[in-house]
């Protein structure tokens, strides 16, 4: 067996296990391709999706709060949080390029999900938390306060580039 199908018969093993264990876990996941998960929202979960940067300070809040949350990152420059499903995005979140809240039935790249620029990955596993999803309102309300921080300190460092095949479905 060649070098190249040897990592694809061992990497389909860590998605087929990565799937197993979200469905395990009540995380409703697809497989999308031979080399990608989905996450599907609305029902056990949401996704809130935010810029690097942001990401950067929700976690930093969520620090001093002594909050352990899961959190995947893109290797095109955006962090997602699973939340609690039902919420909607606050006002000042809705003018901030690259802030969706992902909900009704939309799907989401999981974590290890190949794309063309590298992988989708855990920043903080959901094993370590037990699977459990935090309130929507911790993570929005952190988002929120991090864009208020990020605004009154420092210029915006630009437009990052999109997510790409981040999302595919509907967005909020």
């Amino acid at each position: 067996m060649s070098g190249w199908n040897s990592y694809r018969a061992v990497y389909g093993a860590e998605l087929r296990a990565a799937a197993r264990e979200f469905d395990d876990h009540g995380w409703p996941v697809v497989a999308a391709s031979p080399t990608t998960l989905l996450l599907v929202t609305g029902g056990a979960l949401d996704v809130v999706e935010v810029p690097a940067a942001v990401g950067r300070q929700v976690c930093a809040h969520l620090r001093d709060t002594g909050s352990v949350v899961p959190i995947a990152a893109t290797p095109t420059g955006a962090w997602w949080f699973p939340v609690t499903p039902g919420a909607t995005l606050p006002a000042e979140l809705h003018a901030l390029d690259g802030v969706v809240l992902h909900t009704a039935g939309a799907t989401v790249l999981a974590p290890p999900s190949e794309v063309p620029d590298g992988w989708v990955h855990w920043r903080v596993a959901p094993g370590l938390v037990g699977y459990r999803v935090p309130a929507a309102d911790l993570i929005l309300d952190a988002a929120a306060d991090a864009v208020r921080w990020h605004s009154d300190r420092t210029p915006h460092p630009g437009a990052q580039r999109p997510a790409g095949a981040l999302v595919l479905g509907t967005r909020s």
